[in-house]
């Protein structure tokens, strides 16, 4: 991810003020001054692959590294990915282990923070891995394994979902952050424990490679794109 003017420690709160005072400047419009909105249901796909499972879909803004999602300042509803091998718990091993600022725990360089200010701004959901310390680091209730939405102190609603049961080889458990006028829509709530594993646990089951681990299966993602336009 390239660097931008937003650094790890920035409070989301003050990045969505930050966004909501840009765009009154501008008129509301989007950077560059364009309105960047497709009309009804158009939304943007934050901290995705190039030429991944968002690109080349009607009424889907991508924005990958190059793009820098950090700068999205709206208008339209977002489906934010932002990295998260710095808020799993391995980060502090390998932290322990290499030191280094890039592998420091949370140094995200602001991809969390500002991923957050724009669903907050703009409507939409984060996907996380279940567990992530960005909850925490955020003042976000966990859903702690809750097989439902639940709703949040701030309006915002959060959930686990196992990506299993959108197709994934493995459970994938996932934790999502909602928010928008209307209340989210139902997901696929099964538990199946799936026939291979992301990482070295058990041991038992066949380990997927990095790249098929993070694949986001195409059921998941339409789900997260309808979650994202009925946010509005």
């Amino acid at each position: 991810m390239a660097q931008c003017d937003w650094s790890s420690d920035v409070c989301s709160s003050d990045l969505a003020r930050r966004l909501l005072l840009r765009r009154t400047e501008r008129g509301g419009r989007g950077e560059g001054g364009d309105e960047r909105d497709g009309g009804e249901g158009m939304i943007a796909a934050l901290f995705v692959q190039t030429n991944g499972a968002y690109y080349n879909l009607p009424g889907v803004d991508p924005w990958d590294v190059k793009r820098d999602a950090r700068k999205y300042d709206g208008p339209n509803a977002v489906v934010a990915h932002p990295p998260c091998h710095l808020w799993v718990n391995l980060a502090h091993v390998n932290f322990k282990r290499y030191g280094g600022e890039h592998n420091r725990p949370g140094n995200d360089g602001g991809c969390f923070a500002s991923a957050l200010a724009s669903v907050r701004v703009f409507g939409g959901v984060i996907e996380h891995p279940a567990g992530s310390n960005a909850w925490r680091a955020h003042d976000l209730t966990p859903p702690w394994n809750r097989a439902a939405w639940m709703r949040l102190h701030d309006g915002a609603w959060t959930c686990e979902v196992w990506q299993s049961a959108y197709g994934h080889k493995a459970r994938k458990r996932t934790w999502l952050y909602y928010v928008g006028k209307n209340e989210p829509a139902s997901m696929l709530w099964e538990r199946k424990p799936g026939t291979h594993q992301c990482g070295w646990f058990d041991r038992i089951k066949p380990t997927l490679s990095k790249r098929e681990a993070s694949a986001t299966p195409d059921a998941f993602r339409d789900a997260l794109i309808s979650l994202a336009r009925g946010s509005r």
